[in-house]
C-alpha cells in the first residue's frame, strides 16, 4: 500500500485542498482518500509520502485520439488548408509511415508518459505501431481504423481491416483495449461501415467528423474543394452520406467524434440525443485551416468534450498540457478559470467516461493512475491552481500507471 498527501489534489472533477490518496501497488486501485490524519489512523502501518506545499496530485491524463504511425514527420506536410494538408499527406504518407519505426514510436510514447498521460486511443490505419502500443507501459485503446470509399473493394477493404483487428483481438490484454475507428464521412463506404458495425460494433467506436469547410460543402452540396479530388483520385463524383446518414448509420451505438469544427445546430442535436462525445483537438484545426470548436453550442446541449493531440502530421507535441494552453488561448471569450477546470476535467474524467475505463478520477475503486506536478511557487488561493499548472506544466514530476511507479526519463 502506498499513501500521496499534498496540499492540492485534483480528484477529476473539483480541485480539494489537503487531501491524501492511499492505493494498492500489487491490484493497482486506490484504496481510499481523505486527509493525511485520516488515512494515518486508517492505515497506521503505511507511511504517508508527503509533497511540498506547491505540488498538485491529479489522475493521469487521458489523450483519446493520436496517430502515431505519422510520428517522422517533420517538415514534409503543408499547413494552412485542410485540402493542401491532406494533398500533401497522400504524396507523402507512404515514406513518413514507413521513416517511423520502433524507436519513433517508443518516443512518442515515452514523451506522452513524461508528459503524464497513462492512457492514449491510438488511431492506426496500417498495424504497424501496434506492438509497439501492446508494449507501451500507458493503457492503450487501440483504434482499428476503416477506410476506403470504392463499392467494388469493400471486400478487400473489410478483409484488411478484419485482419488487423483480429492481430490486436490476440493482444488484448487489462491494458490494451482493441476498437474500431470509422475514418470518415466522405472516405468509409456505407456498405463497409454497416459490414464493420455488424460484426464488431460492440466495441468502442470513434470517427473523424465535419472538420472542414472542404467536407461540410462536400457532404452537404457535393460541391467545392472535395469534388475535384474525388473525382480526379477516385472517378467519385457525389459524396457517400450526407452529414446526418452517416450519423445514422451508428444508430443504438455511442461514438468518440472527432473534430466536428463544421457541425451545425441539427448535427449537434442529433449527436447530443445519441449520446455521441466530440474530441476537441484545437492545435490541429488551427493548423489545418479548420476553424474553432464552439465549445459553448456543445456545453449548451450537454455534449461531453474530450481533449485530443492528433497526430504529429497536424502537431506540434503529443502534451495535453499543449493542448490545453492552446485552447486557453483559442476560446478567448470563455472565463479563464472556469475554461482551465473543465480543460482538465477534458482529459481525465470526462475522457475515461468516454471510453468506458475505470480511470480519471482519484476515487475508491478507480485505477490508481496518478500524476504529481509541481509548480513553480506556492498559491494560496484554490481557484487559480489548475490555471497555473496548465500554464507551467511540461512535464510531470512523478507517474503511476495501476499503482506502479513509472520512471520518467
Amino acid at each position: 500500500m502506498k499513501i500521496l498527501a499534498g496540499r492540492w489534489l485534483f480528484d477529476g472533477e473539483n480541485i480539494v485542498e489537503n487531501m491524501a490518496v492511499a492505493f494498492d501497488e500489487k491490484d493497482g486501485n486506490i484504496v481510499a482518500t481523505g486527509s493525511a490524519e485520516i488515512l494515518e489512523t486508517r492505515f497506521p502501518d503505511v507511511p504517508i509520502e508527503r509533497f511540498e506545499a506547491d505540488t498538485i496530485i491529479i489522475p493521469g491524463l487521458v489523450n483519446p485520439h493520436v496517430h502515431l504511425e505519422f510520428g517522422a514527420h517533420t517538415t514534409e506536410l503543408e499547413y494552412g488548408d485542410f485540402m493542401g494538408w491532406l494533398q500533401s499527406v497522400i504524396a507523402h504518407r507512404e515514406t513518413i509511415v514507413e521513416s517511423c519505426r520502433a524507436s519513433c514510436y517508443k518516443k512518442q510514447i515515452d514523451a506522452m508518459a513524461q508528459s503524464g498521460i497513462t492512457t492514449f486511443g491510438a488511431v492506426s490505419s496500417y498495424g504497424k505501431d501496434m506492438r509497439a502500443c501492446h508494449a507501451a507501459p500507458q493503457r492503450v485503446v487501440y483504434f482499428n481504423e476503416a477506410i476506403g470509399s470504392q463499392p467494388a473493394a469493400v471486400d478487400a477493404l473489410y478483409h484488411d481491416f478484419s485482419a488487423r483487428l483480429h492481430e490486436s483481438m490476440k493482444l488484448a490484454n487489462e491494458k490494451f483495449v482493441p476498437a474500431v475507428a470509422i475514418h470518415s464521412a466522405y472516405s468509409v463506404h456505407p456498405i463497409l461501415i454497416k459490414k464493420i458495425l455488424k460484426e464488431h460494433g460492440d466495441l468502442l467506436l470513434t470517427a473523424h467528423f465535419m472538420e472542414s469547410p472542404a467536407e461540410k460543402e462536400w457532404l452537404e452540396k457535393g460541391e467545392g474543394d472535395f469534388k475535384p479530388f474525388f473525382e480526379n483520385l477516385l472517378k467519385q463524383n457525389r459524396p457517400l452520406a450526407t452529414p446526418g446518414e452517416f450519423l445514422s448509420q451508428f444508430k443504438g451505438k455511442r461514438v468518440l467524434l472527432t473534430h466536428a469544427v463544421q457541425a451545425d445546430d441539427a448535427l449537434l442535436d442529433k449527436i447530443a440525443d445519441a449520446g455521441h462525445t466530440i474530441t476537441h483537438c484545437p492545435r490541429s484545426n488551427r493548423l489545418l485551416g479548420c476553424g474553432r470548436l464552439s465549445i459553448q453550442r456543445l456545453q449548451k446541449r450537454g455534449i461531453g468534450c474530450l481533449l485530443g493531440t492528433d497526430g504529429l502530421s497536424s502537431n506540434t507535441s503529443l502534451s495535453l498540457w499543449d493542448e490545453m494552453r492552446a485552447a486557453l488561448m483559442m476560446h478567448h471569450d470563455e472565463d479563464l478559470r472556469k475554461l482551465a477546470i473543465s480543460l482538465l476535467r477534458a482529459c481525465t474524467s470526462i475522457a475515461a467516461c468516454a471510453l468506458n475505463l475505470p480511470i480519471g478520477r482519484i476515487a475508491e475503486g478507480m485505477s490508481a493512475d496518478i500524476a504529481v506536478v509541481t509548480l513553480p511557487s506556492k498559491l494560496k488561493s484554490a481557484d487559480q491552481v489548475v490555471l497555473e499548472a496548465i500554464l507551467h506544466t511540461d512535464n510531470v514530476d512523478r507517474l503511476y500507471i495501476k499503482g506502479k511507479q513509472h520512471a520518467i526519463k
